[in-house]
């Protein structure tokens, strides 16, 4: 009985291992290593390493890299980067990003300037459509026109200009910096509270325009004088002229969506 069990034991160890060599094999010889796991193939030799996992294909050798994925492709040297998603294409060099899908090319050149392309638009943008990364100071000027607002202190900065000129959601224009400030003190100085949280605010240059912007986006919530809580989502644009003052301001608003 004993003996029984003993070479069934035996049988099975060598079934398992023969199984395991099956599906995993590994040669190797001088520079040379092959490993072939299921449908799975690497292989390395001195500067090269391939590798094969059904459709999908990778092959690196020193400075490059080439992946293929079914119909996707991407290759990667030193400062060079091509992918192909289908009938989509990218390059990537140092300083320049081309894009290319079904609606038409896109290039991006450079920190000094971005000109955007597309064959097929069916649009112009009337103000500009050529912006770079602004002056992160100006956002932060942005801020603490926000800040003023909630701490109701409005006299705590001087960024406004003389011409300042703001576009309110509701229609309204005022212009001027003594009827801005005075329209704003009047406004806050009705509420109990107000906070603001900003989701994003970004710099930005107009190089077509020399021209210095902010955006900002976020959420106010003003409670009333009686207790009633308003709550509106805000985008606004700030425009800041050559003597760092702030001299347009353009604002939408609203309703934000019920919370889940």
């Amino acid at each position: 009985m004993k003996r029984i069990l003993i070479t069934s034991c035996m049988f099975l160890f060598m079934l398992s291992a023969t199984q395991v060599v099956a599906q995993e094999k590994v040669k190797v010889k001088d520079d040379k290593t092959k490993v072939k796991d299921g449908d799975a193939k690497t292989k390395t030799k001195d500067d090269k390493t391939k590798v094969k996992d059904g459709d999908d294909k990778t092959k690196m050798k020193d400075d490059k890299t080439k992946v293929k994925d079914g119909d996707d492709k991407t290759k990667i040297t030193d400062d060079k980067m091509k992918m192909k998603d289908g009938d989509d294409k990218t390059k990537i060099t140092d300083d320049k990003i081309k894009v290319k899908d079904n609606e038409g090319t896109i290039k991006i050149k450079g920190e000094d300037g971005m000109n955007t392309m597309t064959n097929v638009n069916p649009y112009t943008a009337s103000y500009s459509s050529n912006y770079v990364m602004g002056n992160p100071a100006h956002t932060n000027m942005i801020v603490d026109m926000w800040k003023d607002w909630d701490d109701n202190a409005f006299d705590r900065h001087n960024y406004w200009a003389d011409d300042v000129t703001v576009f309110l959601s509701d229609g309204t224009v005022i212009k001027g910096r003594d009827s801005s400030l005075a329209g704003a003190k009047r406004y806050r100085g009705s509420l109990k509270s107000a906070k603001s949280t900003i989701t994003a605010m970004l710099p930005l240059r107009s190089t077509d325009r020399n021209e210095d912007w902010v955006a900002i986006w976020g959420t106010e919530t003003n409670t009333m004088p009686d207790g009633k809580v308003e709550r509106n989502d805000i985008h606004e644009i700030w425009r800041i002229n050559k003597d760092g003052k702030i001299d347009q301001m353009r604002q939408y608003t609203a309703k934000p969506a019920p919370q889940q």
